[in-house]
């Protein structure tokens, strides 16, 4: 399997750092001090996942929508998690934009094919972009047939896997 030209785009907020219901707010990663925030928990299995997903691609790289203040705490939660270490993702290898639907001109730019987000406006603003979306954890809809639903991680690495034959 080669990952020449692989490349993966991960969203952070209830992708990788837990939050609350879907379609919630991350409230503990939002609200409170330094403490409370570096607490939120990793969604499960995503920092084990991604540390077997990275080796398959050329680059992996995170891309969320946030404002100045949430960008320097999933700075710190990254720092703190020792995420880097963990995943084999570079520290560096982070964008942010202030739209969602920017994510796609990051996509385009870092030539992203594959991408997991949970928010399906995020994956109508890639279509044209990314080649293999993963819609990720639980949606109060059916999904449309454009995007791959991918509840867990454990359906996203194997949809993921899937992909690369």
């Amino acid at each position: 399997m080669t990952t020449h030209h692989l490349r993966l785009g991960v969203d952070i907020g209830r992708v990788i750092i837990g939050g609350g219901a879907p379609g919630g707010h991350d409230t503990q990663f939002f609200s409170g001090d330094t403490a409370r925030m570096l607490a939120t928990p990793a969604v499960p299995a995503a920092i084990d996942t991604l540390a077997r997903l990275a080796p398959l691609f050329e680059q992996v790289w995170l891309v969320s929508k946030c404002g100045e203040r949430v960008q320097r705490h999933t700075r710190q939660w990254l720092d703190h998690h020792d995420f880097a270490a963990r995943t084999g993702i570079p520290g560096d290898h982070l964008r942010f934009c202030l739209k969602r639907p920017d994510k796609a001109v990051h996509c385009a730019r870092l030539g992203i094919t594959h991408f997991v987000d949970d928010k399906l406006d995020v994956h109508q603003a890639l279509r044209v972009v990314v080649p293999h979306r993963y819609l990720f954890g639980p949606q109060r809809t059916p999904p449309p047939d454009w995007v791959e639903h991918t509840p867990t991680w454990a359906a996203a690495e194997a949809a993921i896997r899937r992909s690369l034959g």
